[in-house]
């Protein structure tokens, strides 16, 4: 009896001094932390606008595939993207972590698409370490798996023709033609990605689905609509000026530059300043509204998805239509014609004027954030703190994008057509997006509560 009541005794001593191994909860920080790196990363790589938009969206989409897979409320998007299969399933044997295996996804699809891969290992080895501290098996279950879905992921992303376009020629310049775009100071540079509308979209049925209407007719005749927008922007520009640090126009255009290719000449050194593109801004601002609305790991995915591939479908279709007017900068005819000395607020981005890259981006942006937080949701944007910049306020997303648009041709650097026409197109695209994608059971906020 005394060796039973010793045994038992014995078990119930181990039994107390075995740790129990609680599940791993992955944070909706954590993929906020992953996606800040990544924008980091790309900031110090200096990506143009355009690639950017394409590093942000695949990791999206593998880890949105995996929480479509787990959770009903959200529905997948293999055969709604183009070309896009179902993605593979789990172990039948293992239990996985759905949220954790996101993660996984996000960041391992994110390591493939940058150049400084050993930043983003770093960042991800500290969560694994983590992690694998908190739960061996599962934490292995679920990085098995995550990875998996990357590789499936990469395979349909390594077909949407980009790799094919680091090949095709350089942009040729008509210097022949006045009203062609032709490279700008200070640092000349040629036109960036003007194969852009080769990749495939999202969503979009084409890069060339929404054409714009053109420009005004090129003409220096005084009287002509073109004359009068390029003056526009001439007097606009010494008006603000003139104000000096008073002036609300310029604060608007320096919040929204986001142009990552600024030199700066000291003497005869040329460097660049960093700074993030349009798409991170508004990926900056997906993090704000799912903050603030303290939304779960899972529409914390969602809305970081939906917006990056409005994002990118939006520059293929902007950049389409840039290099087909080809249009001339402000800044070239207005040395030329007006005033040999003058120069835009904002540095002039290297690629052709129309439409607004930052007008289509924040209006496609703008449409799918409204569509899932509301049409009247306020926000403090910080979003460029880092780059020494105050909070501006909004009272929705809309009216963020209008601001943004409008900052172009306070910048000086684009005629007023490219913003409104630009910011139409974006909207556009936007709605074509929403209407034809299906990712959620739910309806969408209606408005912000």
């Amino acid at each position: 009896m005394k060796k039973i009541y010793g045994l038992l005794s014995g078990l119930i001593i181990l039994s107390s001094c075995q740790k129990t191994v609680e599940p791993i909860v992955v944070q909706q920080e954590e993929l906020h932390m992953a996606i800040d790196k990544v924008t980091e990363i790309m900031i110090h790589d200096i990506f143009s606008p355009p690639v950017a938009s394409r590093i942000f969206a695949y990791p999206n989409v593998a880890a949105y595939e995996i929480i479509a897979l787990e959770d009903e409320q959200y529905l997948s998007l293999a055969g709604q993207a183009h070309e896009l299969t179902t993605i593979p399933k789990p172990p039948a044997d293992k239990k996985i972590n759905f949220q954790l295996a996101a993660l996984v996804a996000h960041m391992d699809v994110s390591k493939r698409l940058i150049f400084s891969e050993e930043k983003l290992e770093s960042f991800r080895d500290s969560l694994y370490t983590k992690w694998e501290g908190q739960n061996p098996q599962e934490f292995e279950a679920a990085r098995d798996y995550g990875l998996v879905v990357a590789n499936h992921i990469s395979e349909w992303m390594n077909k949407d023709n980009y790799k094919q376009t680091r090949t095709m020629p350089k942009f040729t310049v008509d210097t022949d033609e006045p009203s062609r775009w032709q490279p700008t100071p200070p640092a000349y540079m040629d036109g960036i990605e003007p194969h852009w509308n080769k990749i495939r979209p999202f969503v979009i049925d084409s890069a060339n689905q929404f054409i714009p209407v053109p420009p005004p007719p090129f003409s220096m005749d005084e009287d002509s609509e073109f004359y009068k927008e390029l003056k526009e922007v001439y007097d606009i520009s010494v008006e603000i000026t003139a104000k000096g640090d008073s002036s609300e126009e310029i604060a608007i255009a320096q919040f929204w530059d986001c142009n990552p290719y600024v030199s700066v000449t000291r003497g005869h050194l040329m460097f660049a300043t960093k700074k993030i593109t349009p798409g991170a801004h508004w990926i900056g601002i997906v993090k704000i509204a799912t903050k603030k609305t303290n939304s779960d790991f899972n529409k914390t995915v969602y809305a970081y998805t939906k917006t990056s591939m409005a994002i990118a479908d939006a520059f293929i279709s902007c950049w389409d239509e840039k290099y087909r007017s080809n249009l001339i900068r402000p800044e070239t005819l207005i040395n030329a014609h007006i005033d040999d000395s003058w120069k835009p607020v904002l540095q002039t981005p290297p690629f052709p004027e129309y439409t607004s890259g930052h007008s289509v981006v924040s209006g496609a942006a703008a449409t799918a954030l409204t569509e899932i937080f509301g049409d009247n949701f306020a926000f403090d944007d910080d979003t460029e703190i880092p780059y020494g910049l105050p909070i501006r306020s909004f009272n929705s997303f809309n009216e963020a994008a209008d601001e943004a648009a409008i900052s172009r041709m306070y910048g000086g650097i684009h005629y007023r057509k490219a913003v409104s026409v630009g910011v139409k197109q974006g909207r556009d695209l936007g709605r074509f997006m929403l209407d034809n994608l299906q990712m959620t059971t739910k309806k969408e906020l209606a408005s912000n509560k």
